[in-house]
């Protein structure tokens, strides 16, 4: 849960860099409370459950990708990439799964401080 937590206390900060593992469980777990939230609006006749927890992680969710695009070396801007239909998912995607880069103009590379 600490991968949840953690990016959504830098809720909006866009500078460092963020390790794949971050990334990725943070992103999972997003995925699997949206699924939750979508499951209960259906139960409940509501739609506005799954939507207001979508407004409030747009943020978090833009702010941690970007850091993760600069821990492969790429601007957050890249994520604009995803508005090309099909080929721009994939190339974002792409970059989002590429391993760390070492210390660049975004930070100290995040692995370089464990003992992994």
């Amino acid at each position: 849960m600490d991968y949840f937590i953690g990016p959504l206390k830098k809720y909006a900060e866009f500078t460092g860099r963020t390790r794949r593992k971050e990334y990725w469980m943070f992103f999972l777990i997003y995925t699997i409370l949206i699924i939750l939230l979508s499951v209960v609006d259906a139960v409940l006749g509501a739609g506005f459950l799954s939507l207001l927890f979508s407004l409030a992680m747009l943020v978090p969710s833009i702010s941690i990708a970007a850091r993760r695009l600069h821990d492969t070396g790429r601007s957050g801007w890249w994520q604009l990439i995803s508005f090309i239909p099909l080929i721009g998912i994939i190339i974002l995607i792409v970059f989002l799964v590429q391993d760390s880069h070492d210390d660049n103009e975004y930070g100290a590379n995040p692995k370089s401080g464990e003992l992994a």
